[in-house]
């Protein structure tokens, strides 16, 4: 699978968002997401109002479903998202309506793994459940929680190798990436690069960050876009 880049809108007012949207379009970033502060910010209306904008753009809405998860699904599905997420410590039931809804109204459905005991066993049941993706994810309050303790930080990368050798369905790592790390992701085998806070965002703010972000962005598109995914042996 060639490198696809998505940039994740979390914002919380859908006029930035729009305005974010386009400038990445032009940089050359494939799929949006509309992240979750904007869907609490702006819920249905704001994942209509990027559909209309960019009507042949994928749309991924971040709901981080954990439970009804068939009619949150059919909602942003019908309101123009092509992919939904749902979380690997719903309970499989809910993951179950997920891909149903996702099967019945033409979404994708990724699985987050986040907070799961084991982050390969999540991944593995996400797959088993019948998800589209697996999103590798490490929290942004556990991040900081643990970074203000002393402690390292934990990020994606340290198990990313093994996530995708477990599962056959394509991964996207999410959590804390510097700009350098999120362009090597396909080089661990992960296609689906996030850009979004901290590097494209402001994460404290959640406001477009300063600059020349389209320049950036193009340079960075053009990075993740010239390379290979590069997938790990299996054992």
């Amino acid at each position: 699978m060639k490198p696809i880049v998505q940039i994740s809108l979390d914002l919380t007012n859908i006029d930035e968002a729009l305005e974010t949207a386009a400038l990445a379009i032009r940089a050359g970033v494939d799929w949006l997401e509309a992240g979750t502060p904007l869907i609490l910010a702006e819920g249905l209306h704001g994942v209509r109002k990027l559909r209309e904008a960019f009507p042949d753009v994928p749309l991924v809405a971040d709901l981080k479903t954990m439970d009804g998860g068939y009619l949150e699904a059919e909602m942003m599905a019908k309101a123009g998202a092509t992919h939904v997420v749902v979380m690997a410590r719903a309970h499989a039931e809910t993951i179950k309506c997920v891909v149903q809804a996702g099967k019945d109204f033409g979404a994708k459905v990724m699985g987050d793994n986040m907070i799961c005991e084991s982050m390969i066993d999540g991944a593995k049941f996400l797959e088993d459940l019948g998800c589209d993706y697996v999103i590798h994810h490490i929290g942004y309050d556990e991040r900081r929680g643990i970074a203000a303790s002393g402690k390292r930080m934990p990020s994606p990368l340290d198990q990313l190798r093994e996530v995708v050798a477990a599962v056959n369905i394509p991964v996207q790592a999410v959590g804390g990436l510097s700009l350098e790390q999120a362009i090597q992701c396909p080089q661990y085998g992960a296609p689906l690069v996030v850009l979004g806070a901290p590097l494209t965002i402001d994460a404290d703010s959640f406001k477009t960050a300063s600059g020349d972000l389209e320049g950036s962005l193009r340079k960075i598109c053009e990075a993740i876009h010239s390379q290979e995914t590069v997938l790990p042996k299996r054992s």
